[in-house]
């Protein structure tokens, strides 16, 4: 009996260079070597963009508007804070449906959208609340890119899979604070990662079998503070923070960069999407980010896929596999001599990695704990409420506290949104503490 949604294409091996997978059964989420829905390749695929205001979304839309024939863009959606550049990509794109979280955006989106539009000619549909994001990840089309950030990106994530679409998956909290829901509803093939880490690591996959993988290589730039010394950490500022080498990104991911938090949280996504061990996740630290990650494989010979920082070749992954998309991002000038450098992780002044393999061994709702307590750190130390090695140390009390998960039980929605719940108030009053303590001490 088959048991996907209704309008759910089954996943198919299609085409030459498309036959097995990196396992038998069952198969991990994310797998090169499956196509979802060759059927659909022909013309351009219908594509919903969620977070098209952020750093990926933008990015993906100019993909789009530099390949009309690949992709047409039928809906976009955003936090609501943007209304007049969701206004334009909206116009731009002629999309048939738009929607904000905020629903007192509405007002000034559809002024924005009016003023576009010009007089007689229709409007799109707009969507609002909490949940516009997830009524829209539902709605027809091929594909879904989730560029929301963070974990209210969960719920549309499962969305969409639920309703049969691809899933090109750049938010990589919906799948790590909800991996055992993520994985009970998608089928083979269905999602497409795009983190540049996991795109590099699909692509190298696409070499061999799984059972050919030794381990997996995960390349961190090592952020601004590579070298540093967890003492000379106590006292960077937010600016300090801000200042990433070699990657443009918002200020969350961005923080979540240099205290290598964005890549314990990869280790965890690399250990779902390929149902790799945590003990054969490795993390190296790259500083030009050339190389996005690798594969070693049984033989002894390490696949890396390698190119210039920038996102667009990894949404054009997500966007466009099992073909790629030509001139998606930058290639190199092999003509220029440049120099590739690895290092070994400094575990003791970047304890993230290690602790996030810890969570992702515990399971159930200890990811949900660790990412929730961390996004709240993360804004009180831009706010100036908390130093920067207090993030770490305040996330690990937090994930202590919370202790093992109950074991026997199935996962839901309900666990996960109480865990965060909890993760948050708990990871506020450490802040407030602290806070405190700054201030009876700066008094002194």
């Amino acid at each position: 009996m088959d048991t996907r949604p209704e309008g759910c294409p089954v996943p198919t091996v299609g085409g030459s260079g498309h036959n097995g997978g990196m396992t038998d059964s069952p198969a991990p989420l994310a797998d090169p070597h499956l196509v979802f829905d060759p059927a659909a390749a022909d013309g351009a695929r219908d594509v919903v963009i969620l977070g098209s205001t952020g750093s990926i979304g933008t990015q993906a839309i100019d993909l789009v508007l530099r390949n009309p024939d690949r992709f047409r863009v039928t809906g976009l959606s955003a936090a609501g804070g943007r209304v007049e550049l969701l206004a334009e990509q909206a116009h731009r794109l002629r999309v048939r449906t738009v929607a904000v979280a905020r629903e007192d955006a509405v007002p000034a989106l559809r002024e924005a959208l009016t003023t576009r539009y010009g007089a007689g000619e229709p409007l799109p549909e707009i969507l609002a609340g909490p949940d516009a994001a997830t009524h829209l990840a539902a709605t027809d089309c091929h594909t879904v890119l989730n560029g929301i950030t963070g974990s209210i990106g969960l719920a549309p994530t499962l969305a969409a899979l639920a309703a049969g679409r691809t899933l090109a998956l750049a938010n990589k909290e919906s799948l790590i604070v909800g991996g055992p829901l993520v994985r009970a509803l998608a089928k083979p093939g269905q999602i497409i990662p795009v983190d540049s880490e996991h795109a590099a690591l699909f692509q190298a996959l696409a070499a061999g079998t799984r059972s050919d993988v030794r381990k997996l290589v995960v390349t961190a730039s090592g952020g601004p503070f590579r070298g540093r010394t967890k003492a000379q950490l106590a006292e960077v500022t937010v600016e300090d923070a801000l200042a990433h080498p070699t990657w443009a990104m918002g200020p969350v991911i961005t923080i979540n960069s240099a205290t290598l938090v964005n890549k314990g949280l990869e280790v965890i996504e690399a250990h779902l999407l390929y149902d790799i061990p945590f003990d054969r996740i490795e993390v190296v630290v790259h500083p030009q980010s050339y190389v996005h990650s690798m594969v070693e494989f049984t033989d002894g010979s390490t696949l890396a896929q390698a190119t210039p920082p920038d996102m667009r070749g990894p949404i054009a992954i997500g966007l466009g596999w099992p073909e790629r998309v030509p001139d998606a991002a930058p290639a190199f000038d092999w003509s220029k001599a440049s120099t590739w450098e690895f290092f070994p992780l400094d575990t003791e002044a970047f304890p993230a990695v290690g602790l996030a393999r810890h969570v992702g061994q515990l399971g159930g709702t200890a990811p949900a704990v660790f990412n929730a307590a961390n996004e709240e750190c993360v804004a009180a130390f831009l706010s100036g409420g908390l130093p920067f090695n207090g993030i770490l140390e305040t996330v690990t009390r937090v994930v202590g506290e919370h202790g093992t998960p109950r074991t026997g039980t199935s996962l839901t929605v309900a666990d996960v949104l109480e865990a965060e719940s909890w993760a948050r108030t708990r990871a506020r009053e450490l802040t407030d503490q602290t806070k405190t303590q700054q201030a009876a001490e700066a008094r002194a």
